[in-house]
């Protein structure tokens, strides 16, 4: 898990060093960058959705001790990564304007986020390559790799975010385009260190020139597991884009607000998500190896782990909150409105810790339909309706949609800890 930990810790930067730059141009670009990261949900859903799938089948064939058909896994899915880039790429550049505007942007607003918005979506190819070679690794154990490429990543990225946005020495002064800039060039960079990983021939996952090409029962197999949990992600992906839209309503400062604390929320959450992506590998592993009972203690000794770690950050953030929304800039209506929304969903922080490892060893499991269907419970039929209801019938304002995080997010931890005791996940074939 430790170097799955801090793989998530240097995700978890990604998601605040574009903010903490940004946040300095005004809100209006904070809340562009907030609609673009919406607009990557299909993008994200894709990516994650396929790395689900590649993490299960990688684990479990090298629990069987079949190198080679892990190999052949991974080939696979980069094919299938470089084939949706291309796809995502064309449209994005040529709808962004018309998909900012859909997801609520002013005319103003839309101005800022263009540039941003056209080189993140047009650039897509590096974040599907990056996950899924990612996830790759992490299925064969090769954990530390992972690290290392993210390391990579958010060191050009931090660097050259400042430089690029606000023309540091010999840079350009780029604006919100910079951030886009730098972080494509962090990402692109880590991509090609992971190619090289790959084709050097050390390590669990060697790849050779037998492995390349189009094999169709293989790429079936990924695309069986990685649909279901594609569409998994996208329950979830899509809830938060239905959170931005009803939170767009009431202006660019709650907007802004939002995106802050939600940056600073997947700050901490991410590299709790290493801990239960140790979970995942070793409960596909040990299935692969015939020994459920021994994923299934992984599983509570992870999420034991993740209890202790989260309900510490949990609290931090209840009462440093003011302190840590400050160093992001702002006004002090944004900065109000991040606050608020940083105590509320904090304080399920505890809940989350479970919710996140149970979810992640279903899917190591290759029972992805279970996270899927308490997915679409818990946040659409039940996360969404409730914040329309708190925030406006009830007139909570934006505090109903931060309340609506918190109910979800604690109910699917619940139910998911019901589910697993059951034992079904134990059965399913991969």
């Amino acid at each position: 898990a430790v170097p799955m930990v801090l793989e998530m810790v240097m995700e978890s930067v990604f998601a605040v060093v574009d903010i903490f730059f940004v946040s300095r141009l005004g809100d209006q670009a904070i809340a562009g960058v907030a609609l673009t990261e919406s607009l990557e949900t299909i993008v994200y859903t894709i990516a994650i959705g396929l790395s689900i799938g590649v993490t299960a089948i990688v684990a479990r064939r090298v629990g069987e001790g079949d190198g080679d058909a892990a190999a052949g896994a991974t080939v696979q899915a980069v094919i299938l990564g470089l084939v949706l880039s291309v796809v995502f790429g064309v449209s994005g550049v040529m709808w962004a304007r018309a998909l900012l505007g859909l997801m609520g942007a002013d005319a103003a607003t839309a101005a800022v986020a263009l540039p941003y918005a056209q080189v993140m979506l047009g650039a897509n190819i590096v974040v599907l390559l990056l996950f899924l070679q990612n996830a790759a690794f992490r299925g064969a154990g090769d954990a530390a790799i992972a690290m290392r490429v993210l390391w990579l990543a958010n060191g050009l990225n931090i660097v050259l975010d400042p430089c690029l946005i606000f023309g540091i020495g010999p840079f350009p002064e780029l604006g919100v385009r910079g951030a886009a800039i730098a972080t494509t060039i962090g990402r692109g960079t880590g991509v090609l260190f992971q190619l090289y990983t790959f084709l050097r021939l050390s390590g669990r996952l060697q790849i050779t020139r037998r492995h390349l090409g189009f094999r169709p029962a293989v790429m079936l197999r990924i695309l069986r597991l990685s649909a279901t949990a594609t569409l998994q992600t996208f329950i979830g992906m899509a809830s938060w884009i239905g959170l931005i839209r009803l939170t767009a309503v009431f202006g660019s400062q709650a907007l802004a607000g939002y995106a802050i604390a939600v940056r600073i929320i997947l700050f901490a959450l991410l590299p709790a998500w290493g801990l239960s992506n140790a979970a995942s590998t070793m409960v596909g592993q040990e299935l692969g190896a015939g020994d459920p009972e021994r994923a299934e203690r992984a599983v509570w000794i992870a999420a034991k782990l993740n209890f202790y770690f989260l309900g510490v950050v949990g609290a931090a953030f209840l009462v440093l909150a003011p302190v840590i929304v400050g160093f992001f800039g702002g006004t002090a209506e944004a900065s109000g409105y991040a606050i608020s929304c940083l105590r509320v969903v904090s304080m399920g922080f505890v809940a989350y810790a479970y919710g996140m490892v149970l979810s992640a060893a279903f899917n190591g499991a290759g029972a992805v339909w279970t996270p899927t269907v308490i997915n679409l419970f818990c946040f659409w039929l039940w996360e969404i309706p409730l914040a329309w209801l708190l925030a406006f019938p009830l007139q909570l304002g934006p505090t109903g949609v931060f309340t609506a995080i918190l109910v979800a997010f604690s109910t699917s931890a619940v139910v998911s800890a019901v589910i697993f005791r059951r034992g079904r996940w134990k059965e399913v074939q991969v």
